[in-house]
C-alpha cells in the first residue's frame, strides 16, 4: 500500500517570517480543498497527551480558533485529556490533510483559555451543543445511551430552545502555544519536505529544514 506524491515542493524562501502566518496560509488551501469535497473538516485535528505516568494519548479535536497566542480547542475540564493537561500541560497537534499530501505538527505548552472567551464561544455553539456540554460527563464510564439521552432530555426542557444556557464551570477552552510548529509536503521518492519553526528564548522564530 504505497501512494505517491507528486507535490510541489516547500522552501525556505516561500516561508512567512513566522508560522502563525504559514499556517494561515495552509489553512485557507485546507478549506479549499473541503470545498472541493477532498477534505471534511480541515480545522479536525489530532490533540496528543501524556498523563502524569507518562502514558500517552491521542484523539480528534477541532481547532476553534488560533492568533499569534496559539491553537483554541475546548473540551470538559473533567475529561480524560484535561485530567491528563492538568498534571503534564503540554501537548502535540497534527493537522493530517492527506489528500492536499500535508501535515502540520504544533507542539507546545498548554493553559486554558480565559472565562470570557469560553462564553463568548459557548453561547456561538447551536442550542443542542450547549445542552450537550451539560450532559454529558465526557470520559466517564455511563451506563447506557438511554441513561445519557434521559440526561440529555432533562436539561432541555429545563433550558428549552430560544432560553440562554449557562456556561458550565466544568467546560471550557484550552490555548495552545507553540514552541515549534512543522510544515510537512509529501514529495516524490519519499524525499518530504519538512520545515520546522523553532521558538528561541527571545520570543522570535528561527526555521529548521529536517530530513525525511
Amino acid at each position: 500500500m504505497r501512494q505517491r506524491y507528486r507535490s510541489v515542493g516547500l522552501t525556505e524562501d516561500e516561508l512567512a517570517p513566522e508560522p502563525y502566518t504559514q499556517f494561515a496560509r495552509w489553512f485557507t488551501d485546507a478549506v479549499a480543498a473541503a470545498e472541493d469535497g477532498l477534505i471534511a473538516e480541515p480545522n479536525a485535528m489530532v490533540l496528543s497527551t501524556a498523563d502524569a505516568e507518562g502514558l500517552p494519548a491521542s484523539r480528534t479535536v477541532l481547532l476553534k480558533g488560533y492568533d499569534l497566542g496559539g491553537f483554541v480547542f475546548y473540551s470538559n475540564y473533567r475529561s480524560r485529556k484535561a485530567r491528563a493537561l492538568a498534571a503534564n500541560p503540554r501537548a502535540s497537534l497534527l493537522f493530517p490533510w492527506h489528500p492536499i499530501t500535508r501535515q502540520v505538527i504544533v507542539s507546545g505548552t498548554v493553559a486554558r483559555v480565559t472565562p470570557e472567551e469560553t462564553a463568548a464561544y459557548f453561547h456561538s455553539r447551536p442550542h443542542g451543543s450547549q445542552i450537550g456540554a451539560w450532559a454529558s460527563e465526557q470520559s466517564s464510564v455511563v451506563a447506557s445511551r438511554e441513561v445519557l439521552e434521559k440526561k440529555y432530555a432533562e436539561l432541555a426542557a429545563r433550558w428549552p430552545e430560544g432560553t440562554e444556557v449557562p456556561v458550565p464551570s466544568f467546560w471550557g477552552g484550552f490555548r495552545v502555544e507553540p514552541v515549534s510548529v512543522e510544515f510537512w509536503q509529501g514529495r516524490e521518492d519519499r524525499l518530504h519536505d519538512r520545515l520546522r519553526y523553532v521558538r528561541d528564548a527571545a520570543g522570535g522564530w528561527s526555521v529548521e529544514r529536517l530530513a525525511p
